[in-house]
């Protein structure tokens, strides 16, 4: 069994062994002639797109327009659409899985893995008027980059394609020479070019005025650089010329691993990295494995091959097959070569004699026991790095095994592999066609991979995975089924709206309002409305109907809601976005819109408070509107007018009473500008109250008397006006006269008051004799 599993490894060295293995038998044989079509795929088992070689002559048929297919990495067809747009340079798959078409003119179209069209942007205007002659797609710190080279031999480059913001690098030495060979490096946040003429090496870094060269030596005084490739965690760096000569270092190209000579003067295909571990060339029908040290590993091949590079292996796509290099774990090496001491090949030898029901089981067990849980350990890693559900199976009964004899051994890795590696047959099954390796799921993470499923729509696998790992949260699934299904117009909105509802519920962390936007977006506006209503917050509703020109609907949601602060926000939108008079027969028929709206008018737009009041024939309520405008600063000089077109509206209304008070304000109006132009004093806008205090200071007391008589101010108020100026005056004389003139309305307990107010006791003592006899006794305890 151990032979079995080790006939697919090759010897590299001593100790290292690389793995060549079969993933899939592809679906496509018989639809695609692998001599004449260029390829592209990505990472993590990503999907294949397929399209006529521009390079090589080819006998058309029908309209001559290149077809793009895209195939699973199975081989299963996806989805073909027509380019009708301009010549591809080169095509590349973001992050996301959408399909980057790069035109010569620098236009960057880009499709979801579905064929769809999504949108385009460019490289700049200069690109444009060049014309691109090469591109390469990669992966950055921001998500995934597009660079360009032109046919001045310029590079621009955009560090992500979700905000494509063009940078131009500086320009290497040597302007008409074009570059023989060239790779984009984007280890941390900023990308820079390798950049190649003949034996010269330059970096063209972002923000540089010029380039930086580079001094490395390949083994030869006259050379060509003719290919280069990074590793894809941007550790190494290779370089080919045209020598054969491979040279493997890192990536500041200071420090020299290996420098190998193939032996091959031919220009290779491609050049990539399998992992960290070692390069791998694409010679046309054979493939050459090269790591760190020992000699190298061919591979020979019936027709031409397709080499993607992975993160810890090389995929590699025949017509007829798909298979993976990899160089074997070292815990997969240790169980398995033979006469293997490690505990974990003990261990899996104790199991299979244990199943074979032989006593030499014990023997085996004996031998492990003291390293049992590293042997339990080494099984259950081993099982996520083999693809074989055998093999895995084999690994995990060991383990279950030995876990039977740890009295502290922890069951929560083991279970936890037995998920994954249900979620990872799962997703490598031919039907999903995602070849996705342990050390890959590491790296792209549970919910990288649930991402994936999602781009690729496998919902029920995505659900069925969730619920297997205990995900709790399966919103973003449902929400993006849900985005899914509002795009299918052969269904009626009523149908969709009910299954999307009857699917999600009121799960909590689903947007309805994120659905219904898709939906408006799909030009499913009828849908987006009917989605809206199942979405409980209004803070969410509110917006999307006002965006989709329901206003009234959203009106009554906002009132619905009680948030007076959502009511304003639509309110002011629909002022904003509607004719005036329209707008005030709309909120006209809703009571509390018009209350809000009138209060917002009340504090920032005075006027429009008029012109409501005026359409409602509200006269009471347009003459306080008059009045606060004749108090206010800002209307100084506009006082009486506003005044009497407050008099005016009361009149309309009826309202004596408050007509008289304004007619009466305006008559002190009047005497106020008198009196300010005789004492040059600040009157206007006063009071009743202070207008006589000043007469009173003035000693103009028959004026005062006067103004007192025509405004019919009570005695008792004019005379306590009287005591306090003769008080604030000092004038005793003033206050014992006018106790002597009339009998006082307010007694002259007042008197009493004003004098010891003053600590005038004497004074006070004057009108002690005509103080009411009940409260002398009160008054002399006062003054003592």
């Amino acid at each position: 069994m151990t032979t079995l599993l080790t006939a697919d490894w090759c010897q590299h060295g001593k100790d290292e062994y690389f793995r060549k293995f079969e993933v899939y038998m592809m679906e496509w044989v018989g639809e695609i002639k692998f001599d004449t079509v260029a390829f592209t795929s990505t990472q993590f088992g990503g999907p294949i797109a397929v399209t006529r070689d521009k390079t090589k002559v080819v006998k058309v048929q029908g309209t001559g327009k290149p077809l793009i297919t895209i195939y699973t990495a199975s081989g299963t067809f996806l989805s073909s659409f027509v380019w009708s747009s301009g010549r591809v340079t080169e095509m590349g798959w973001s992050s996301n899985l959408d399909l980057l078409c790069i035109q010569e003119d620098g236009a960057v179209l880009i499709y979801d893995m579905f064929g769809n069209y999504q949108h385009t942007f460019g490289m700049g205007q200069e690109a444009q008027d060049t014309k691109v002659i090469a591109a390469q797609v990669f992966s950055s710190a921001m998500g995934t980059g597009v660079a360009v080279l032109t046919t001045t031999h310029r590079v621009f480059l955009v560090n992500s394609v979700k905000e494509p913001k063009v940078k131009m690098l500086p320009e290497a030495p040597g302007v008409n020479v074009p570059p023989s060979a060239w790779l984009v490096v984007c280890p941390e946040r900023h990308s820079r070019v390798l950049f190649a003429r003949g034996k010269e090496l330059y970096s063209l870094n972002e923000g540089d005025s010029r380039a930086v060269p580079l001094n490395i030596d390949l083994g030869a005084d006259s050379y060509s650089i003719i290919n280069m490739a990074v590793s894809s965690t941007y550790d190494y760096l290779a370089i080919l010329n045209n020598r054969g000569k491979l040279w493997l270092g890192s990536l500041d190209v200071r420090k020299t691993l290996r420098l190998f000579d193939t032996w091959n003067l031919s220009l290779p295909k491609q050049l990539v990295w399998c992992g960290n571990d070692a390069v791998v060339i694409n010679w046309g029908s054979d493939i050459e494995v090269i790591a760190f040290s020992e000699d190298s590993i061919r591979f020979n091949y019936d027709s031409s091959l397709f080499l993607v590079q992975e993160v810890d292996c090389t995929r590699v796509i025949t017509l007829q097959s798909h298979e993976i290099i990899q160089k074997v774990p070292s815990v997969v090496k240790e169980i398995f070569r033979i006469n293997s001491n490690a505990p974990g090949s003990y261990l899996l030898d104790a199991s299979k004699q244990f199943q074979k029901k032989s006593h030499r089981a014990n023997e085996y067990l004996h031998l492990v026991k003291p390293k049992l849980f590293t042997a339990v350990t080494q099984c259950v890693e081993a099982a996520g790095h083999v693809f074989s559900s055998d093999t895995q199976k084999m690994l995990m009964k060991a383990a279950q095994f030995g876990k039977t004899f740890l009295d502290d051994c922890s069951p929560e890795t083991y279970v936890m592999m037995c998920r994954v590696l249900r979620c990872l047959n799962a997703v490598r099954s031919r039907q999903i066609g995602i070849p996705v390796t342990y050390i890959q799921l590491q790296v792209l993470t549970v919910g990288g991979l649930m991402d994936l499923l999602l781009i690729r729509r496998q919902y029920y696998l995505a659900l069925e995975i969730a619920k297997f790992l205990k995900i709790p949260d399966k919103s973003k699934i449902l929400s993006h089924w849900a985005c899914y299904k509002v795009k299918q117009t052969s269904i009626g909105k009523d149908q969709i709206a009910r299954e999307i509802a009857d699917k999600l519920g009121r799960n909590e962390g689903v947007s309805y309002t994120a659905i219904a936007m898709k939906a408006a977006d799909c030009g499913r506006t009828e849908l987006a409305i009917k989605l809206i209503d199942y979405e409980p917050r209004a803070t969410k509703q509110v917006p999307l109907l006002l965006r989709l020109k329901e206003d009234k609907a959203a009106l009554i949601k906002a009132i619905d809601s009680g948030n007076t602060d959502l009511v304003f926000t639509v309110l002011l939108h629909l002022k904003e976005n509607m004719q005036m008079a329209r707008f005030q027969m709309e909120i006209r028929n809703i009571p509390l819109a018009q209350a809000l709206y009138i209060k917002y008018c009340q504090q920032h737009n005075r006027e429009t408070l008029k012109d409501i009041y005026d359409q409602e024939d509200n006269h009471n309520a347009l003459a306080e509107c008059f009045i606060r405008d004749s108090y206010s600063p800002r209307n100084s000089g506009m006082g009486e007018a506003s005044l009497v077109a407050a008099q005016e509206m009361y009149k309309r209304a009826k309202n004596d009473v408050n007509a008289a008070l304004c007619e009466e304000q305006l008559r002190l109006l009047k005497v106020q500008h008198a009196l300010e132009e005789k004492f040059g004093k600040d009157l206007v806008g006063k009071s009743l109250h202070e207008t006589l205090k000043l007469l009173l200071t003035k000693n103009e007391i028959k004026q005062a008397d006067k103004l007192r008589a025509d405004f019919k101010v009570p005695d008792r108020r004019y005379w306590w006006l009287r005591l306090k100026v003769i008080g604030e005056k000092d004038n005793w004389a003033e206050l014992e006269k006018l106790s002597r003139v009339k009998k006082s309305p307010i007694g002259y307990e007042p008197f009493v008051d004003v004098c010891l107010s003053y600590d005038k006791k004497y004074e006070a003592q004057k009108y002690l004799p005509k103080i009411k006899d009940e409260l002398k006794v009160k008054y002399l305890v006062k003054m003592g």
